[in-house]
């Protein structure tokens, strides 16, 4: 496959001699509006990749805090579409920063596969993590993506074993996203040693760079997990801190933005202090 934004950052990222951040936050969450005035902050503010949630009324895998903000999302009209021209918009701005729709495939199902594709490369989209399409189901999304020049991130879990890892990196790109709670997203955080291992194990099997998510909330957490992955992914604490930040009616406070980036670079610190630490 082609160089793409995410080996590149990744690329860099080694030569520097640190992991990165990856942000999660839902798209036109609490809306259109100042969904994007935090997403133009994030890469100021420490974030080396974005995930972009694709709102959906039926996120399965995800905690009550992301489900909500999808409804939250939704609610105030934001579609497949907007969440491309979103990342138009950020683009005018930013060539740089690598940016990954996360979610379901039922809204790109709805809005044609090809369609989506050609958009998607058209709005600068990098990847893709498809959480409800498995190795199996790769013709679906996976290969023609990959075709279109998009990366294509699988996941795994603490329940992926060696029989069916193979499966799962054969047509990976990008990274490597290692769940590494089983259940859902938003709750408890995995003890590090076991997050050690299955990287190890992963690193057997593969050369992408490995992201760490679910249960990521602080920067003690990022520096732990940055000091044996190379990326740590948060979403829930932020997503949380959107909901922490809204009004009775469910607009955004005056200092909603601030307080998300605020905790961004907070966790951006935590990456960094593990890079010093582990500088001889």
């Amino acid at each position: 496959m082609p160089e793409t934004r995410i080996g590149r950052r990744f690329a860099e990222l080694k030569a520097e001699g640190r992991s990165g951040l990856v942000s999660f936050l839902t798209a036109g969450d609490p809306n259109p509006e100042t969904a994007s005035e935090i997403m133009a902050g994030l890469p100021s503010a420490g974030v080396d990749l974005i995930e972009l949630g694709m709102p959906f009324s039926d996120p399965m895998a995800d905690g009550p805090s992301i489900q909500a903000s999808s409804l939250r999302a939704l609610k105030n009209g934001m579609t497949l579409s907007k969440t491309i021209d979103m990342v138009r918009g950020f683009r005018q701005h930013d060539h740089e920063t690598p940016i990954i729709l996360m979610g379901y495939y039922n809204p790109i199902y709805k809005y044609g596969v090809d369609r989506f594709l050609a958009d998607a490369k058209d709005a600068s989209i990098d990847g893709l993590i498809m959480v409800d399409l498995p190795p199996e189901e790769e013709g679906e999304l996976c290969l023609p993506a990959i075709k279109a020049g998009l990366n294509f991130i699988y996941l795994t879990a603490p329940t992926t074993d060696d029989a069916r890892l193979p499966m799962v990196l054969e047509k990976a790109s990008g990274f490597v996203y290692y769940v590494s709670i089983t259940g859902i997203t938003g709750t408890r955080a995995a003890a590090i040693d076991d997050v050690r291992q299955s990287i190890e194990r992963i690193r057997r099997r593969t050369d992408l760079p490995i992201a760490v998510g679910f249960g990521i909330r602080t920067p003690e957490q990022t520096a732990e997990v940055a000091a044996v992955a190379d990326a740590a992914v948060v979403g829930s604490a932020l997503v949380d801190l959107v909901r922490d930040n809204l009004d009775a009616d469910c607009r955004a406070k005056p200092e909603l933005v601030d307080r998300v980036l605020g905790l961004v670079g907070e966790l951006a610190g935590g990456i960094r202090i593990a890079a010093e630490s582990s500088t001889p």
